[in-house]
């Protein structure tokens, strides 16, 4: 796949996910518009709120996992990718995120990865869960875990089939756009990539790359 086809891919990712929330936002503000209850005016400011926080956040986080944000060091300060995860999944939400990270930094690649692998196991559980997110760095490997734990687990069969060998002559969806940034970024590291199995009663995937 081209460059040009995979930013398009991308793109067409990014808008489905923020349409939502802005969507909220328009629908909030024509409300309040004509709105003159007192008690619904209320109501269409809380709806406003909600969605600018909604979508600010998934901003912030995009522009960490797909964009150039953390500046140009080596490294992205751990507070930033932490912030930007409760972005995408507030503590007030239906995830319950488990933080095993001790490290002030992360190297950008290792960074991009686990909000990469966060977004794709925060997505396959609709239901709700548990997301834990740890990283070690021993000598001159970064290893990143992230497991997510539910009551039910959606986790498609084109998407499991992405990261199978050989996977990387399959045409690329916008379903499996996050999941073929993964395997760039791990080959680009010559890293080494494992996803639990299927009938596994979790989605857990684990990365080592050489820093």
């Amino acid at each position: 796949m081209n460059e040009i086809d995979y930013a398009s891919l991308l793109c067409s990712r990014l808008c489905h996910d923020l349409l939502s929330p802005v969507g909220a936002l328009n629908n909030g503000i024509e409300l309040l518009a004509d709105e003159t209850d007192p008690r619904l005016r209320e109501q269409c400011m809380a709806l406003l709120v909600d969605s600018a926080r909604t979508t600010a956040g998934k901003l912030k986080f995009f522009r960490l996992a797909f964009g150039s944000g953390g500046g140009f060091g080596e490294e992205i300060a751990v507070h930033e990718i932490r912030m930007a995860l409760e972005g995408m999944f507030p503590s007030d939400g239906k995830l319950e995120v488990h933080w095993l990270i001790d490290s002030e930094g992360l190297p950008k690649s290792a960074a991009k990865l686990l909000l990469n692998l966060a977004l794709m196991v925060g997505e396959a559980l609709p239901r709700g869960g548990t997301l834990t997110l740890g990283s070690e760095r021993r000598d001159t490997v970064v290893e990143i875990v992230v497991r997510g734990e539910g009551p039910r687990i959606t986790f498609a069969e084109d998407l499991r089939e992405s990261f199978a060998p050989g996977a990387s002559g399959q045409a690329v969806t916008t379903r499996t756009a996050t999941s073929y940034l993964i395997r760039s970024l791990v080959t680009e590291a010559k890293g080494q990539l494992a996803l639990s199995g299927a009938t596994d009663p979790f989605l857990m995937f684990g990365v080592s790359l050489p820093v």
